[in-house]
């Protein structure tokens, strides 16, 4: 029997034992100093605004673990020994492992600010971070927020809710105009806007200046602007969780290094989800993707080789998915701000700018490659088939509508894409068939519907 140590009770640790237990019955520990039980990180947010409480956003019963014979335990984790084949908690305590999964997360990003670390000054990604937040919000009626993250929007609107002045301060001239088309960056901005926040554009933080008992008073922005703000909310990206292993002997890069079966440069140690690194990742994937499916799918995949079953990372189409106020974003495949050599795309905003449909495609052969929706749902399953099979833009633009997840009941916006296309292509006009149900759906899709389970 081995001793299967996880530490990190997140997506990526849990789902990596729930596929041991399901395929061994070696003894395995999950620590975490986080939390005493799993619970959805993504749903932080909504216990802040009071959508839900937390005992909510646990997936599984507290009974669950001793049940499937999982044991947790709420410890911080201090260092790792390869050479002893034990961690080392903060208390000192050393605990022996068989087979270690590391799955540690992310942390804030910090980059030395002057007054970075005043009082009411905070990040946002774990359980302790949203009990400081509820703690430092209190009373306040100023906040300012840097960084035009997916973090950042969401803290801009946990603060709304709470009838507090946002300042949201944005270093490029477009919200993340590094990764979004112009148009859809100025949709979000507008969404942004729509709900109170002021979104400041090009503007970046200098340093934050304290009142006489050390929290947060004033920022000061790098074109002298000052701001009150008893709340600053630093939501400048997230990094691997790794610091507690330098020295260790594991070769770390941004993260802990991995090969395609997730496996690390010690013997029977192994990353997965946030923390993870991957040396040579597929195409069109980034070495280290902090995102909750491919965590979950890090996740599933070192289980299976854990327990006997090699099985090699494959994360498919790139794909997220995320909410800014009201306005719903998804992405499928390759849309990236500008398209890519070889590559043309199409967009078509509504007159209201409440929805947007953007196709990118290659020029030579007209294959799709990303899908990009505002306000809009799609089927992934759809999506990511059009991409793997080439799917030529004609045929995909007169299929469209069985794409769309929206209820029937919804309004329909594909005939806009489908004009932009046929204004450009008058010689080859695409019409677009009328939307039927998910039975249209399912034939259009048979077989192999869904990709493997993850």
């Amino acid at each position: 029997m081995r001793k299967i140590v996880i530490l990190g009770n997140g997506i990526a640790g849990i789902t990596a034992a729930r596929h041991l237990r399901k395929r061994c019955d070696d003894p395995i520990l999950v620590i975490s100093g986080e939390s005493d039980h799993f619970f959805s990180r993504t749903a932080l947010m909504y216990i802040y605004m009071g959508h839900m409480k937390y005992e909510h956003t646990k997936p599984y019963e507290d009974w669950f673990w001793d049940k499937n014979r999982i044991e947790v335990r709420r410890l911080w984790i201090a260092s790792l020994d390869l050479g002893a084949r034990c961690l080392v908690a903060a208390s000192g305590e050393r605990i022996p492992y068989d087979v270690l999964v590391l799955a540690t997360g992310s942390k804030s990003n910090r980059f030395g600010w002057p007054g970075q670390d005043l009082r009411g000054v905070q990040g946002l990604y774990n359980l302790q971070d949203l009990e400081t937040m509820e703690e430092h919000t209190a009373g306040v009626d100023r906040a300012v927020v840097v960084g035009g993250g997916l973090i950042g929007i969401e803290m801009a609107e946990m603060l709304r809710t709470r009838g507090i002045d946002v300042t949201l301060l944005v270093r490029e001239p477009h919200w993340m105009s590094h990764a979004y088309p112009l148009e859809e960056s100025q949709m979000i901005e507008r969404e942004i806007r729509r709900h109170g926040v002021d979104l400041r554009l090009s503007s970046e933080l200098e340093r934050i200046e304290g009142d006489a008992v050390g929290r947060a008073e004033t920022v000061i922005t790098k074109d002298g602007a000052e701001i009150p703000a008893r709340f600053v909310g630093l939501t400048v990206g997230v990094s691997p969780n790794i610091d507690f292993l330098r020295g260790s002997g594991l070769e770390l890069d941004r993260g802990i290094l991995v090969d395609e079966y997730l496996r690390t440069s010690a013997p029977d140690v192994y990353a997965v989800g946030d923390c993870a690194q991957v040396r040579e990742p597929k195409p069109g994937r980034r070495p280290v993707e902090p995102l909750w499916y491919t965590g979950r799918i890090m996740g599933h995949t070192a289980g299976l080789t854990i327990a006997g079953e090699e099985t090699k990372y494959d994360p498919g189409a790139w794909f997220n998915s995320a909410k800014f106020f009201d306005l719903e974003w998804q992405v499928y495949g390759s849309v990236p701000a500008t398209p890519g050599d070889g590559e043309s795309t199409i967009v078509w905003v509504s007159d209201d700018e409440r929805y947007g449909l953007r196709l990118n495609y290659r020029d030579e052969t007209l294959a799709v490659v990303g899908f990009q929706t505002m306000g809009i749902r799609y089927r992934q399953e759809a999506c990511e088939r059009w991409i793997a099979e080439e799917r030529p833009m004609p045929w995909v633009l007169a299929n469209l509508r069985a794409a769309n997840f929206d209820p029937e009941t919804y309004a329909t916006h594909e005939q806009g894409l489908v004009d932009v296309w046929n204004a450009a292509h008058p010689e080859a006009p695409v019409e677009l068939r009328a939307k039927r149900g998910l039975g249209h759906f399912l034939k259009l899709h048979r077989p192999n519907l869904h990709r493997r389970s993850a």
